[in-house]
């Protein structure tokens, strides 16, 4: 009896085959983004490949019930897996120009070639658990105890196979070398499976394929993942593909997909036209006189890697106490090598920005979230619980500062943010990022007005040492004032649906055309 070696092999299968879904969808969400659209996709094709493979799988197993056909068959699908990153691999750069260049039928056709590399690899490891329990069972007295034994490791080395990529793999070898070493740990499961019940020659026909596979994990795919113009760095982290670009002396972070500038530093040049510096405004909705003197905490929600933390430095000294939450650890080393992230002043929290701020027993004059971006935007950082949060860790002249994305004509989103931050703060402004596609939404706690910004810039003006970083942010704020709407959705902790907000608007941004408007 060999079925000792048939539930190994299903173990290993379900564990690979999971580990495929979660390596793919770092494979494609550094150039398509990690949307809830794209891994919905990859869910929603990967299982119907797997329901193809149980239907093949038991036909199979049929027509051929021996286990040097099961081993066979398992040996192909790790092969093929290994394969998939060096196939993709020019469809994704071709992806990449696409999407810089916002060409959306480029960007679906690319995905959908893709996907279409994962389909005989997939159905092939979907053969696995309807193959061994035909092969297992030899009489009906046991079939149910054997069929739900093979479904259960199966389920479980799937339950291990959803973390290893991440957590392990991923970080430390890079998604394209995460897929072969995937590939080599089932080849090896399945030859070895298939030496020991039907002998050490047959395996010999096979020896071919482990090294290849072992061949590409050696040289790799050879050159960067992406071939961006100005492009000085990449790398991988458990969270997000990291590009750092040079364009005349500006670095700039990009993440996954490369849509957006998440960080901007250049050496001597401190005004970038965009969220980072309208940050520095906030505490001069309170009522005047407000002196910069005054400034002296602060929290960033989303550090990045450091571009307010370091203007706000600049701009009131070393004397202001920023506490910077960042989830990703790699960003943080990218932001202190390449952005020059590395304020005294600056306190690194590398942890989840919402937990952070409940945890800290700090209050602050800011609170800047800049997490958002659409579709990107975790949803527990925008509803009334969150904010109520932020509230809380305000000091008596706090000001809350978030970044929002929008559509040209679509303010849905502003709309609905700044109507779940007026449920818990007394005041809200909006103004408009001249040239841009963001918003900046300031809530104050306590009640103010805004011929405070009008009179704090007249103050700010006559002291004749501020900053001219500082009356930059907020004459531009002043300036580019909205009206603010309340009538928007609120969002909670139980109902927050920001998805359908954020897909609708990128949608709509597409098919109208305004995408044009970025090139």
């Amino acid at each position: 009896m060999h079925r000792k070696y048939l539930y190994i092999a299903v173990f290993f299968s379900g564990m690979c085959t999971l580990a495929v879904e979660m390596a793919a969808s770092r494979l494609l969400g550094n150039y398509f983004g990690d949307g809830h659209e794209v891994w919905a996709s990859i869910i929603g094709l990967i299982l119907i490949y797997l329901t193809a493979g149980y239907f093949l799988g038991g036909y199979w197993a049929d027509r051929s019930p021996h286990q040097r056909t099961f081993y066979q068959i398992l040996a192909w699908g790790a092969f093929l897996v290994g394969i998939i990153p060096v196939i993709s691999k020019p469809v994704l750069r071709f992806s990449a120009d696409a999407f810089d260049q916002l060409q959306l039928g480029a960007m679906l056709g690319a995905f959908t070639s893709v996907m279409i590399l994962f389909l005989v690899p997939v159905i092939l490891l979907g053969t696995a658990s309807p193959f061994a329990i035909r092969l297992a069972i030899h009489d009906a007295q046991n079939a149910g105890r054997i069929s739900g034994f093979i479904y259960g490791i199966s389920t479980l080395g799937s339950f291990i196979g959803t973390f290893i990529p991440v957590l392990v793999l991923i970080p430390l070898v890079g998604t394209f070398r995460t897929f072969v070493a995937i590939s080599g740990l089932l080849m090896a499961v399945a030859l070895f499976c298939l030496g020991r019940t039907s002998g050490w020659r047959l395996v010999a026909a096979y020896a071919w394929m482990p090294l290849v596979i072992a061949v590409l994990g050696i040289l790799g795919t050879g050159g960067p993942d992406k071939a961006s113009q100005g492009q000085i760095f990449e790398t991988e982290s458990a969270y997000n593909y990291i590009q750092v670009l040079d364009f005349n002396g500006f670095r700039i972070l990009r993440l996954n997909e490369g849509q957006g500038m998440h960080s901007v530093y250049h050496p001597t040049l401190l005004s970038y036209a965009g969220p980072w510096e309208q940050v520095l405004a906030a505490p001069y909705f309170n009522a005047a006189p407000y002196s910069p003197d005054d400034v002296k905490s602060m929290a960033i929600v989303g550090l990045a890697a450091g571009t307010t933390a370091r203007q706000a430095t600049i701009v009131y000294g070393e004397d202001i106490a920023i506490d910077g939450y960042e989830i990703d650890p790699e960003i943080v080393e990218v932001g202190r090598k390449y952005f020059d992230m590395n304020q005294p002043n600056l306190n690194v929290i590398v942890e989840d920005g919402r937990w952070g701020l409940r945890t800290s027993t700090n209050r602050y004059q800011i609170i800047s979230v800049d997490a958002y971006r659409p579709p990107y935007i975790p949803w527990h950082l925008t509803t009334r619980e969150f904010f109520q949060e932020a509230y809380d860790h305000l000091t008596e002249d706090g000001v809350l500062v978030i970044n929002v994305g929008r559509g040209p004509d679509d303010r849905r989103l502003i709309d609905a943010i700044g109507s779940t931050i007026a449920t818990i703060f007394p005041s809200v402004y909006v103004m408009d990022i001249p040239d841009t596609f963001n918003s900046m939404i300031y809530a104050t706690r306590q009640p103010t007005d805004v011929a405070n910004l009008d009179a704090n810039l007249a103050y700010l003006h006559s002291l004749g040492n501020t900053h001219p970083l500082l009356l930059e942010s907020v004459q531009k704020a002043l300036a580019n004032l909205q009206p603010v709407s309340t009538g928007g959705q609120v969002f909670t902790d139980d109902k927050a649906p920001i998805e359908w907000i954020t897909s609708s608007m990128i949608l709509n941004f597409f098919l109208t055309g305004d995408a044009e408007q970025l090139q």
